[in-house]
């Protein structure tokens, strides 16, 4: 009896990474790179937050240290 599930002798186990590779190799059509952010403007944002947010953790320990 035949088992259409598992056919003996066909499978290729590296067929579907060769499909992978050949799709990313060949890249998205029609996507274009997104648009550069400013380099200075993004890290000098998330460091002030970063101070701010240390500041406030800092001043709300030393006030219940305190009271």
């Amino acid at each position: 009896m035949a088992n259409p599930q598992n056919p003996q002798g066909n499978h290729d186990p590296a067929g579907s990474t060769q499909m992978f590779r050949a799709f990313v190799d060949e890249g998205p059509q029609g996507r274009q790179a997104p648009a550069p952010v400013s380099a200075s403007s993004g890290p000098r944002i998330g460091l002030i937050v970063g101070i701010v947010v240390a500041v406030a953790v800092v001043a709300a320990v030393a006030w219940l240290a305190l009271k």
